[in-house]
């Protein structure tokens, strides 16, 4: 079969295409620069709730953006991203999404913080809130928290529990249950709550404490149980675990995940941000996607999480203190 020759119409000449051709490219070079590329920051492994979380928003958001990438810097409880955001420029390309510690703990237990967690930074929109779950491991087959207990009361300084690291949110958990209960635990800080959760299996450390989304799958395959969550109510994620209170321990307590951007965000980039994120969590499939991983969802503008973060920043600084715990 021969080839059908092409031929331009009568009317269009070569010159007109070509115009026509460079107005085109102009139309999508303007759109390409109406979306910019966006940066996602995540201060722990992948993996952990922290990644699934930056990786849900990246998700949500990518109408919004010519392009998002996901990059992970774990360590030092989330402060090496945080120090990166800090540093970055204030053009809106470079963000954070973390847990609520960081921002609301780290100022009261660090002698000497890298940073200003209300100066440094600019609150963008709260995602989420969220509990932590009480998990024992194969090495102590603990079934519940009274047991628990009773075990850590009759073998003192023997039980350790891991978190996904030093000042972060599941180690005052920790520590509040340690006084709540009046029981003494080892806290064994990792990076991150992937490498926790490896050596809770494979037996290194009797409990650990995160969000229930690190432990959800383990526990309904029966590699470890989820033996308690802390907050007010049953987490929908693993509706048959009793709440702290339920079983017997006068504790309660919640956190956030939030999206934060550089100082001095200027007003039309940070409207851009927030009005995206709170697009994004009005999403269906984004709400229900996160209330199936354990969390309340919001998507809140940028003045309600600065509001969020003065209220618990004011709310831990007494039970904090009151531990005595102090890092440098």
């Amino acid at each position: 079969m021969k080839p059908i020759p092409f031929a331009l119409p009568q009317r269009v000449s070569r010159s007109g295409l070509v115009s026509l051709a460079a107005a085109l490219m102009l139309t999508v070079s303007a759109s390409a620069q109406d979306k910019p590329p966006l940066k996602i920051l995540v201060g722990f492994p992948p993996g952990g709730s922290a990644d699934v979380m930056g990786r849900l928003v990246a998700d949500a958001l990518r109408q919004d953006f010519s392009s998002i990438v996901v990059e992970n810097k774990p360590g030092a409880g989330g402060r090496i991203a945080l120090a990166a955001v800090k540093a970055a420029k204030p053009d809106g390309q470079t963000v954070i999404v973390l847990p609520s510690g960081p921002m609301v703990l780290f100022p009261h237990v660090y002698k000497k913080l890298e940073y200003d967690a209300v100066k440094d930074f600019t609150p963008i929109s709260l995602i989420g809130h969220f509990q932590f779950s009480v998990v024992s491991g194969p090495a102590t087959q603990v079934k519940s928290v009274q047991e628990m207990i009773s075990k850590s009361r009759t073998d003192p300084g023997t039980a350790s529990y891991g978190t996904p690291g030093l000042g972060t949110l599941p180690h005052f958990m920790g520590v509040m249950l340690e006084q709540a209960a009046g029981i003494s635990l080892n806290h064994v800080p990792f990076q991150g709550g992937g490498p926790a959760n490896n050596a809770l299996v494979g037996g290194h450390i009797g409990y650990k404490f995160d969000v229930v989304s690190e432990t959800a799958e383990l526990h309904r395959s029966g590699k470890v149980r989820i033996i308690a969550v802390t907050g007010g109510k049953r987490d929908t994620q693993v509706p048959e675990v009793p709440t702290l209170k339920e079983s017997g321990v006068p504790m309660e307590a919640t956190a956030w995940f939030a999206m934060y951007g550089p100082a001095n965000l200027p007003a039309d980039t940070l409207k851009r941000l927030e009005s995206a994120m709170v697009r994004a969590i009005q999403q269906p499939q984004v709400r229900e996607r996160l209330i199936q991983l354990g969390y309340d969802p919001v998507g809140s503008t940028s003045a309600e999480l600065a509001a969020a973060q003065r209220a618990d920043l004011a709310r831990w600084e007494k039970p904090i203190k009151a531990t005595g715990v102090t890092l440098e």
